[in-house]
């Protein structure tokens, strides 16, 4: 007897491992079971995920749907991994609880790192994985070193096809398998979705998508970024906004962005079906069609351009690049896609004439790139990355690309760029740099 366990997060997740499901991804089991992992900061502020409209039709796929928050009770979940000696006792109490027996358990999970990635990893340790990936992250390094006993079980990583052409940089230090989700099987479930939802006021006609992030920028940049936004998109002719609230953020609009565009003849409007319900942005994909999507580092930007043919527009991203911190921070990875491929909301022009992504221009613009921003984001845990790196900031390091970089980490890694080529040998001396060490010491006392 096999049976699967497959965890989600959020309303995205469960709708990519429903479209997983229908593509045959995971094989066949005697028993498929849909675990909810509810990661929100206050869990009990948020609606349930199974009480979500729309929840019903991607449960369909699973024999069985459960929660590890009522598993883990009263620890938090985002937070928890069992100790070492404890795993055997969980182990057991879990296969007692959810009526497993001694059947062979099969995991598809989230980010490896998340806290209950790790749990469940390390609780079911016999058999495989399936790491699915549900956005942008997924073409960014590992946000740390897994321990092999759980890396080398991964056999395949799921992910949208969101950049044509480009292979996930995910779990590529285990040989992980990259396998791309049918953008059909995907717009299928998220149709199923949208037909569900309850009307929201949603405005008719051509509207405008602006998907906010969820607490990156400070209050105040954030409504100037809001204002920016009003303004370009009037004088780019548009009539009204449609604010979509990140799924963990608040869906509120500034007062001063209502005056603005009230000011400009600018509607505005901000779906809430509910307090906690998340409305997905291909949700309104499909049910509004709009003109124009704008955003700044969100994943719905790039599905917008790749699975529904939508006109796309970035902003803010500039700012976004220089605010995130630490440097390994994996929202870089989103925001330096966006930020590298698509157009700018401030050149109008450059919006009106936007050309839909290919394989060969993602690979033309991002092919070097992220290599070279996962290995300076990750060096420990891809080492194999630094020729490319290196070549990359050899011969396409200029005043463009700079904002992917930061001068102190580029310097720390002896890459180019910073020292000098005849210099690099520098850096990478274990005595100078002992000596180094031993100067400044001597300095400071």
């Amino acid at each position: 007897m096999t049976t699967q366990i497959l965890a989600a997060s959020g309303l995205r997740g469960t709708a990519v491992l429903a479209a997983a499901v229908d593509s045959g991804c995971f094989g066949e089991a005697d028993r498929r079971v849909l675990l909810l992992c509810d990661t929100a900061a206050v869990p009990e502020a948020v609606a349930p995920l199974d009480t979500v409209p729309g929840f019903d039709r991607l449960r369909a796929r699973f024999d069985e749907v459960l929660s590890w928050n009522d598993a883990v009770f009263p620890l938090h979940p985002a937070a928890w991994t069992p100790r070492p000696d404890d795993v055997p006792l969980w182990e057991r109490h879990l296969r007692r609880a959810w009526g497993l027996g001694d059947e062979e358990v099969e995991l598809a999970l989230e980010s490896p790192l998340s806290g209950p990635s790790q749990a469940l990893a390390q609780i079911f340790m016999g058999g495989p994985l399936t790491v699915y990936a549900d956005g942008l992250t997924g073409y960014g390094p590992t946000p740390g070193k897994i321990p092999p006993l759980i890396g080398t079980r991964v056999r395949q990583l799921l992910h949208p096809d969101l950049l044509p052409g480009l292979q996930p940089l995910l779990l590529g230090e285990f040989d992980a398998a990259p396998r791309p989700l049918p953008t059909a099987a995907l717009r299928k479930v998220f149709g199923e979705l949208a037909y569900a939802t309850p009307d929201f006021g949603a405005p008719e006609g051509s509207v405008v998508l602006v998907l906010t992030e969820r607490g990156v920028l400070p209050a105040a940049e954030e409504t100037e970024l809001r204002l920016r936004t009003v303004r370009a998109t009037a004088a780019l002719g548009h009539t009204h906004l449609v604010l979509v609230p990140h799924p963990r953020g608040s869906s509120l609009c500034a007062p001063a962005v209502r005056s603005e565009a009230a000011r400009l003849g600018v509607g505005v409007t901000a779906p809430d079906p509910g307090p906690g319900v998340p409305v997905p942005a291909e949700v309104l994909f499909e049910r509004l069609r709009p003109a124009l999507v704008v955003g700044c580092s969100s994943t719905a930007l790039l599905t917008a351009a790749a699975h529904y043919g939508l006109p796309v527009a970035r902003t803010g991203t500039g700012a976004l690049l220089e605010r995130l911190t630490p440097y390994e921070n994996p929202a870089r990875i989103p925001a330096t896609i966006v930020d590298a491929l698509l157009p700018d909301l401030a050149g109008p022009d450059a919006v009106r004439d936007g050309a839909p992504l290919t394989g060969d221009g993602v690979a033309k613009v991002l092919d070097g790139l992220l290599p070279a921003v996962a290995f300076a984001m990750q060096p420990r845990v891809r080492p194999d990355l630094r020729p490319a790196a290196e070549r990359y900031l050899s011969t396409r390091l200029n005043a463009r690309t700079w904002r992917y970089f930061k001068r102190r980490r580029l310097g720390s890694l002896a890459l180019p760029g910073v020292v000098p080529a005849r210099l690099a040998f520098v850096r990478r001396n274990a005595t100078l740099r002992r000596l180094a060490r031993r100067a400044r010491a001597l300095r400071r006392r």
